[in-house]
């Protein structure tokens, strides 16, 4: 295999012209003489870091001596005016020191001008690139799994810099990786492997990149390679390029430049490269070769080496060292690849292979050797040669005698998938060499045991053995499934810039692992932390963004160390059509143009139709409308136009993404005008009014005018045989109104469409009526007919139509309901078909009178309604009565007590009662039934008895009338049994009661019962609660000592049923602050002020029995009380009269301190008064008022609280309660 390389050298010439001074050396020689400018040391590129320093050069001499400036792209620089730069004395240069200031701006183009007064010379523009040291950027760990042969790529990807860097791949040691045939680093940093095997397995593969004018060593993330054994791959593969990529390249190079070509190949063994001129001899002195043959450099390329070059790959194959014993026959396979072919020959330690010795055989570059023997154990060499150059494989040939053996390895396990062809070893050795016997197939060559086309029936154990020896091994062989993918990538149409997700879902055996690997066009796809343009979540495959690269087929491949299984998939970018072009109007006419049109690219989504829209340029209207579609493979087609309308067109491409945007809108084209084509639908009249005809239609559409001066002709003629001749008008918009014209009058219509050029063809006429009117007349001859109790049917004749003043609707039955021969306004209406005459009315309610009149109606209203027509229903059953309730008494009576039925349809003249048992387990005699006629209508109950109490009744009760019995209610009930005391009695407890609940048995009477409480400690005596019902269901025990026990008695006539003890919750009161009241102290104390009060009683009364009654004079001349003047006002509740506050000095007593008495108050009212009140205030003394009156109401009257609801009556005397209240 080759590759060419094509070089072609360029030669730049200069001319150097001879300088002036040559010629004018005297000249020169004097000192007198000026020089003009000339630059001796020209600035140099410059290639910079931040921490570097920037020098440029200028130096020049000349008489006088030279003035330097500097241009910076283009624009003046003025080193000395820059505090920043460091200009050296009398001369151009200048220096830059990065610790003073960042060098990033003085990156640019730099040109030196050396001046004096006899010219200017300029030096070469010189170009300074300033960059910041590389950095790190983060990156995602890199795992790489390769199969045992495949070839790999390690890549590095360096930051990018101006300096390029030294790439060295090291271990986590620092140690270098071993570099070889196989194994080469590329100019590009990357490592590749030729092929991989299981020893190149590691996690530590680092990239250093050493920028040396930096000074900066960057280590990329580790990357970790996991290569796994494969028995799937092929022995051999044939070499192919990895760098350069093609089977051609070509470099452009300078004359006395140096130039290097690369070569780096795959192929399984590792190719062996050579190199060579196609066009001429490739000599040595001119060229060196490096990097195991992988690299052909030139020192200084000249144009003698230019020309083309050839990469030769040589690939060579021979047997492995064997073991044989005397008598055997070897076979030496040696096969080689290359362009041209190579010529295979053959050595024995070096010397070549003679033709006297009859047991060798050379056949196809195998040699064969028979009956060896033990001088014949050598080294065997097999050389390949072409024009190109050659390679030698060396091979070993063991002759030795030795007992029969087997070498394979006992017990080994072989795993084959199903179909696939299976190889059990059992290689053996031995002199002579042994045979191999194997139960149910044939041997193969070398032992071995083949099975083509396993199945599951294969599997077992198999046993090889010598038949001559005791020896022999098992061998184990497992048959797996097959691996299937089930759900293969799919061909996905999708748009630029969207995401897709590929799936590929295997059935894979489950003592098989697999990798899941994806290629893109062929090309193995590798995840890089730096491109996110993959993401691998298996079984996904997500490719981001795509765009038109990402096209291609997309396979997957489920690779287990026995099979492989693929599946393919694509990415077809599609997108909206392009918008059609060149968009032109052909052969027009007066109402159609074709338009013709051409496709835009359609972006691999075939259109599907194509929309023609239009807009009329000369009116305003919402845009384009659409006005037809057609197939997407039609470029071309007629579109039909209506007249007097200016058209421009445009077109719309479709296909499944979406719309194109429109095409670029045709030039206007305009259709001359015509006379309307048709006249306007939906002619008829809407008369509402009498006496007038409303003509209305639908409007004709703006763009069917067909010509200026559009306009409606209505006509119209009254329906009278042929009629008159016809009336019209015109005007431009429904409706036209025709007054006096009568009412409800027929008429011949019709609307003809007209304009400027003439009249839409004669329309057809259609029947219009004018304005309706309400009926005159009512129906004549109307009768009813009484069909039962609930029915009757009414007749009537025929209305005169022309008295109904429109179009006959149909007629109203009204029933009126009423009393007698007075009716009332509730009343009934049925509806009618015009054509009608009679109509059964029901609903309605027996034994009642009504009155029936017959109107007709028409869309105006109804007409005068026929004289009422009195009839009575006859006499019916009546409904149910209202209610019915039952109650029980006893465990055999039963009262039953109802309401008459709300109507009776009749004259009630009694009820039937029917009742009987209802069907029940509990029932001890069989059911039975019972009637009785109540011939009284007014009674509303009745007792039954001698009832089962162990059965449930059903009763049943209905209304009578003459005509017979109504419509019955319906109850059930029981029996209520004689009544027990409750059951289930539950107790819950609290500080100062005690809640009780119940419940009663079912159908038991509610019955009475009591309880009996008292305190267990023996205070107090038994207290009995007041009657309680079954029906309560819930009592509370309160007013309760806490932390007492009670003792609880229940009591139903007059027998205790239950009896329980209960404790309340909290501590007992002690005994002393029990009862205080029985206290000595408490004694004394009431004791004393019952005497105090006697006395000032006895007091007062002598005081009135001496002095008598006060005058009102008295009082008012004498000195107020000075502490009783503040009472009235600071005293809360006291009743103080006006004669209080005019008591005087002089008249001081014990009734004015205690004002026990008043000036109104006589000894003779307190003995005859109904009621005594004493009020008690307690200020700073104990007082107390009394106060007597003939009536209590004007006590009530007089005193602001009311005493009397709150004060008991004492009957005139002090009350030791109202005091110490």
């Amino acid at each position: 295999m080759t590759s060419n390389v094509i070089l072609t050298v360029l030669t730049i010439s200069q001319q150097t012209s001879c300088r002036w001074k040559d010629y004018f050396k005297i000249a020169l020689n004097c000192p007198a003489v000026k020089e003009p400018p000339v630059i001796t040391s020209q600035p140099e590129p410059i290639t910079a870091f931040a921490s570097d320093d920037i020098t440029l050069t200028c130096e020049a001499s000349g008489k006088p001596t030279p003035t330097f400036r500097w241009v910076k792209d283009g624009k003046e620089l003025d080193p000395s005016n820059n505090p920043d730069l460091s200009v050296s004395p009398g001369s151009g240069t200048f220096k830059v020191i990065s610790e003073d200031n960042p060098i990033n701006h003085y990156s640019g183009n730099y040109t030196c001008y050396a001046s004096n007064e006899l010219g200017t010379s300029v030096s070469n523009q010189v170009h300074v690139r300033t960059e910041s040291p590389p950095t790190q950027q983060k990156e995602k760990k890199v795992k790489i799994k390769a199969e045992e042969g495949e070839s790999v790529i390690l890549q590095c990807n360096p930051p990018e810099s101006i300096d390029p860097p030294n790439i060295h791949w090291m271990d986590k040691r620092l140690r270098h990786i071993e570099l070889s045939e196989r194994v080469t680093q590329g100019r590009d940093g990357n490592l590749y492997f030729s092929h991989v095997v299981t020893a190149d397995s590691r996690n530590d593969y680092t990239c250093n990149a050493q920028y040396l004018k930096a000074r900066t060593i960057l280590s990329k993330e580790a990357i970790t390679l996991t290569v796994s054994p494969s028995n799937s791959v092929a022995r051999s593969r044939r070499p192919q390029m990895m760098r350069p990529s093609g089977s051609h390249s070509s470099y452009h190079v300078l004359r006395g430049q140096s130039l290097a070509l690369e070569c780096i190949v795959q192929g399984l063994p590792t190719p062996t490269i050579q190199w060579a001129r196609k066009d001429g001899e490739l000599t040595a002195s001119r060229t060196s070769t490096e990097n195991h043959n992988r690299l052909l450099s030139f020192g200084e390329v000249s144009e003698s080496d230019a020309g083309q070059y050839k990469i030769f790959f040589f690939k060579m194959n021979i047997s492995q060292n064997e073991l044989y014993a005397p008598g055997e026959t070897v076979e030496l396979d040696c096969k080689a690849d290359g362009i041209p072919r190579p010529q295979l020959t053959w050595s024995i330690n070096g010397v070549p292979l003679s033709d006297k010795d009859s047991r060798l055989s050379l056949e196809a570059g195998t040699l064969v050797l028979k009956d060896v023997k033990f001088g014949d154990t050598a080294v065997y060499q097999c050389k390949a040669q072409n024009k190109h150059g050659s390679i030698l494989i060396n091979t070993y040939v063991y002759v030795i005698e030795l007992p029969p053996q087997i070498l394979t390895v006992d017990g080994k396990t072989y795993g084959v998938m199903e179909g696939q062809k299976a190889e059990l070893e059992c290689k053996s050795f031995g002199s002579p060499r042994p045979e191999v016997s194997c139960p149910r197939v044939t041997l193969a060559t070398g032992g071995s045991l083949q099975i083509s086309n396993v199945s599951h029936g294969d599997g077992g154990l198999y046993t090889c053995y010598l038949p001559e020896s005791n020896v022999s091994i098992s061998a184990e062989l497992k048959v797996l499934n097959q691996t299937v993918i089930v759900s293969a990538p799919l061909d996905l149409r999708v748009q630029r810039g969207t995401a897709v997700v590929f799936t590929c879902i295997a059935k894979v055996d489950p003592e098989l692992d697999h990798q899941l690997l994806w290629r893109r066009s062929g090309q193995k796809l590798i995840h890089s932390a730096n491109d996110k343009k993959y993401t691998f979540e298996d079984p996904d495959l997500t490719v981001a963004d795509v765009q038109d690269v990402d096209e291609g087929v997309y396979t997957c491949q489920i690779i287990t160390r026995l099979d492989m299984a693929e599946a393919s998939g694509s990415i077809t970018i599609v997108d909206r059509p392009d918008p059609p072009s060149q968009l032109q109007i052909f052969n027009p006419m007066d109402r159609s143009v074709t338009l013709s049109w051409t496709p835009g690219d359609d972006h691999n989504s075939p259109v599907l139709e194509f929309v023609v829209e239009f807009e009329e340029t000369e009116v305003e209207t919402d845009g384009w409308e659409e006005i037809m579609r057609v197939s997407g493979d039609t470029h071309r087609t007629q579109v039909s136009l209506k007249p007097f309308l200016s058209y421009r067109f445009r077109v719309i491409a479709i296909n499944d993404v979406g719309k194109s945007d429109p095409s670029a809108p045709s030039n206007p084209h305009s259709t001359p005008a015509a006379v309307p084509d048709h006249n306007p639908l939906g002619v008829r009249s809407v008369s509402v009014d009498p006496d007038t005809l409303v003509i209305t239609w639908e409007e004709i559409d703006r763009r069917n005018f067909n010509g200026p001066n559009f306009q409606y002709k209505v006509l119209w003629r009254q329906v009278v045989g042929s009629g008159p001749s016809w009336q019209y008008n015109f005007t431009t918009a429904p409706p036209y109104e025709v007054p006096d014209v009568g009412t409800f009058t027929a008429f011949d219509i019709k609307v003809q469409a007209v304009n400027e050029l003439g009249s839409a063809p004669d329309p057809e006429p259609t029947i219009g009526y004018s304005g309706e009117d309400a009926p005159k007349d009512a129906p004549m001859v109307v009768g009813a007919n009484v069909l039962n109790s609930t029915a009757i049917e009414v007749t009537w004749a025929a209305i005169d139509k022309t008295t109904v003043r429109g179009h006959l609707l149909g007629y109203k039955v009204i029933i009126l309901v009423g009393k007698g021969r007075r009716h009332v306004e509730e009343r009934m209406v049925v509806q009618t078909g015009p054509n009608e005459e009679k109509k059964v009315v029901g609903g309605l309610r027996p034994y009642s009178h009504y009155g029936v009149s017959v109107t007709v109606y028409n869309a105006k209203g109804e007409g005068p309604p026929s004289d009422p027509l009195p009839i009575q229903t006859p006499e019916g059953v009546p409904s149910p009565p209202v209610f019915l309730d039952l109650k029980s008494h006893s465990e055999r009576e039963m009262m039953l007590h109802w309401g008459p039925p709300t109507h009776p349809n009749g004259v009630l003249i009694g009820y039937q009662l029917r009742y009987q048992q209802s069907e029940s387990p509990q029932a001890k005699q069989t059911p039975s039934s019972s009637s009785h006629k109540l011939d009284d209508p007014t009674i509303t109950h009745r007792t039954l008895t001698n009832l089962d109490p162990h059965s449930q009744y059903r009763f049943t009760l209905a209304g009578r009338t003459g005509v017979g019995v109504g419509m019955p209610i319906i109850k059930e009930g029981f029996t209520m049994l004689d009544g027990v005391p409750a059951k289930n009695i539950s107790l819950l407890a609290g500080e100062t009661s005690v809640n009780l609940t119940w419940v009663s048995q079912y159908r038991h009477m509610n019955v009475d019962f009591h309880i009996q409480y008292r305190n267990k400690n023996g205070h107090g005596s038994w207290k009995q609660t007041d009657k309680l019902n079954l029906a309560q269901s819930f009592y509370q025990l309160h007013d309760l000592e806490p932390g007492s026990v009670y003792k609880l008695d229940f009591i139903f006539s007059n027998k205790s049923f239950w009896k329980t003890e209960v404790r309340t919750h909290g501590t007992g009161m002690e005994a002393v602050s029990a009862n205080f009241a029985t206290e000595g102290w408490f004694i004394a104390l009431v004791s004393a002020v019952v005497l105090l009060l006697l006395i000032l009683l006895i007091l007062c009364f002598i005081k009135r029995s001496k002095g008598g009654k006060y005058s009102v004079k008295d009082k008012e001349e004498g000195q107020v009380d000075s502490e009783a003047r503040p009472m009235k006002d600071d005293t809360f509740g006291e009743y103080r009269s006006d004669n209080d506050e005019k008591r005087t000095a002089s008249q001081p007593s014990l009734c004015d301190d205690s004002k026990l008495c008043s000036e109104d108050t006589h000894l003779g009212d307190y003995g005859n008064s109904h009621s005594a009140k004493t009020e008690v205030f307690m200020d700073e003394s104990l007082a107390s008022q009394y106060s007597a009156v003939k009536d209590g109401a004007e006590v009530q009257e007089r005193s602001p609280l009311n005493p009397a609801s709150a004060t008991p009556t004492n009957h005139g005397l002090p009350s030791s309660v109202a005091i110490l209240d």
